[in-house]
């Protein structure tokens, strides 16, 4: 049980940051770094994207290019937590950038980080349905795992989401920290099966040194120049799968002790993940029965490896803990797209925030924002019921292309105001010199990656061009860039000022009594 001088510290902290406490503070250190972690899911974005990584590159890119954007993406969070340690609110990016830089830094990033949220949810219940549809199918053999059963199976799963998270977050914050666990004793329970079981496994040169290009462009080793582009397109699995860690941040007004919790939670989920994941991933691959089977599968790559390697009770066995994690995943992520979209709209940057998505219900949860997230997520896989493999490749671009921007800019402020920032809890020290430049230019890089072409059929100017397995995400991020950018010039730099002060000391008070919420100076405690 908490003291209550630290319940107080952090709401004393928000009323400097602007805000009232009409969120439930209730999470603690462990059930912050769970949320993160959950939504990283290594159970999920890994083995859902696996296919991208073993057919554009192959083995050694599933295995070697986990650690290689591993090393990169905690550079990205370590520089994230310390912005987070400092400034610990729901609004998170969008408002680190508002204070750090301008209004317009913060509308920009706000927006990208929003349609990130969006897409990262969107692409983890896809792949979500993807694994449920593929157990149903070992269960029920009459189950089709066609576009149109994964699509129904993919709004079953949303719609959970969206009724589960009209709860309190206490029941959320238990829920992730038994994710938590789950995910660990998961992946030991997964890796010690894929060891004993299978009665052959690959040898050390496939899972560490072997290529694949199934891409359509030439090459098909590191000597060749274009090989490097195909090996660039595959390591959107493991950057995919390393999206979401800014929930932490996310869920800082719900946090004790948040100044140091947040900026361990957005940092400890990803180092767990890079290690716990390269443990899962070489695993998996030591499995792969055969290479070509495991090309034809597809999105179902893994649940081929491991019925094929070893038997169908026991691929349904695996796909039970990975599909419970899958789902833990997609609850978690919707929880924090709603926070960040709760505080946008508290600062008045969504049409309707205000007075509709910063609504907060009896059990302190921004109801019509989870309502939002939940639908305009639900939406953006669409497409997938005509064009499922497009569909999600496009879902998890949009996702690490605009979580990504958004995590960029603060990064960058942060590195620009130097000295003069005021650090929190927990700082880099003078070490932010070279560590967010770094981060940056990664940021940089895979941005441009992930806008390009994953195949040659699906360059306009080339033979054989084909609608169906184009890259859509330079049109979904462009067309982010001009309406945000176009609502900015047109109207939004009159009126959006960044994040609004809700009133003086008196003034929040005043508000946090309507809810019946703790106020700094008073007796409270919290389990």
């Amino acid at each position: 049980m908490d003291t209550p001088v630290h319940h107080d510290e952090d709401s004393t902290l928000l009323h400097k940051l602007g805000y009232a406490q009409v969120l439930y503070r209730e999470m603690g250190g462990f059930s912050n770094f769970a949320i993160s972690f959950t939504i990283i899911s290594i159970l999920a974005g890994c083995l859902t994207s696996y296919y991208i990584g073993f057919q554009w590159g192959g083995p050694i890119v599933v295995t070697w290019g986990w650690l290689f954007v591993g090393f990169f993406v905690i550079l990205v969070a370590l520089a994230m937590g310390e912005v987070a340690s400092a400034m610990p609110t729901a609004g998170a990016i969008y408002y680190w950038s508002s204070k750090l830089g301008s209004p317009a830094w913060g509308w920009f990033s706000g927006w990208f980080n929003l349609i990130g949220q969006i897409g990262v949810t969107a692409a983890i219940d896809y792949g979500a349905a993807i694994f449920w549809t593929s157990l149903m199918n070992l269960w029920f053999p009459s189950v089709s795992t066609g576009r149109h059963t994964v699509f129904l199976t993919f709004t079953a799963i949303m719609a959970a989401h969206l009724l589960l998270n009209l709860n309190g977050v206490r029941i959320l914050a238990l829920i992730n920290s038994i994710s938590a666990w789950w995910h660990m004793a998961g992946v030991a329970v997964i890796v010690l099966v894929l060891i004993v079981v299978p009665d052959h496994h690959q040898s050390a040169h496939f899972v560490f040194a072997h290529t694949i290009n199934n891409s359509g462009f030439s090459g098909s080793s590191f000597a060749h120049p274009v090989f490097w582009f195909v090996v660039g397109i595959g390591l959107l699995m493991a950057q995919y799968t390393y999206t979401g860690y800014d929930a932490s941040a996310h869920m800082s007004e719900e946090t004790r002790r948040a100044s140091r919790a947040a900026a361990w939670g957005v940092v400890m989920s990803v180092v767990m993940s890079v290690i716990f994941g390269f443990i899962l991933l070489v695993a998996v691959t030591f499995a792969v029965p055969d290479q070509k089977g495991t090309i034809a599968a597809g999105g179902y790559a893994v649940t081929y490896i491991w019925q094929s390697s070893m038997s169908t009770r026991w691929a349904e066995f695996l796909l039970v803990i990975a599909c419970v994690a899958q789902f833990f995943c997609g609850l978690a992520s919707v929880t924090a797209a709603s926070r960040m979209m709760f505080a946008f709209s508290r600062d008045g940057a969504v049409p309707g925030g205000r007075s509709i998505f910063r609504k907060v219900s009896r059990l302190r949860v921004p109801v019509n924002a989870v309502i939002a997230i939940a639908v305009l997520s639900w939406a953006l896989m669409l497409p997938t019921y005509w064009n499922n493999t497009v569909g999600y490749l496009v879902g998890t671009s949009v996702a690490v292309i605009g979580l990504y921007i958004a995590y960029g800019v603060p990064i960058f402020l942060r590195w620009r105001v130097g000295a003069s920032f005021q650090p929190g809890a927990w700082t880099l020290g003078r070490h932010y010199r070279w560590i967010n430049p770094i981060a940056f230019v990664w940021i940089v890089f895979i941005s441009i990656l992930f806008l390009m072409p994953i195949t040659p059929t699906g360059i306009p100017w080339h033979d054989g061009f084909d609608w169906n397995v184009v890259n859509y995400a330079p049109i979904t991020v462009g067309g982010v860039i001009v309406l945000a950018g176009g609502w900015w010039i047109l109207s939004a730099r009159k009126w959006f000022k960044g994040p609004i002060v809700q009133g003086t000391e008196a003034e929040l008070e005043r508000i946090e009594a309507e809810y019946d919420a703790p106020t700094p100076g008073t007796a409270t405690s919290s389990a």
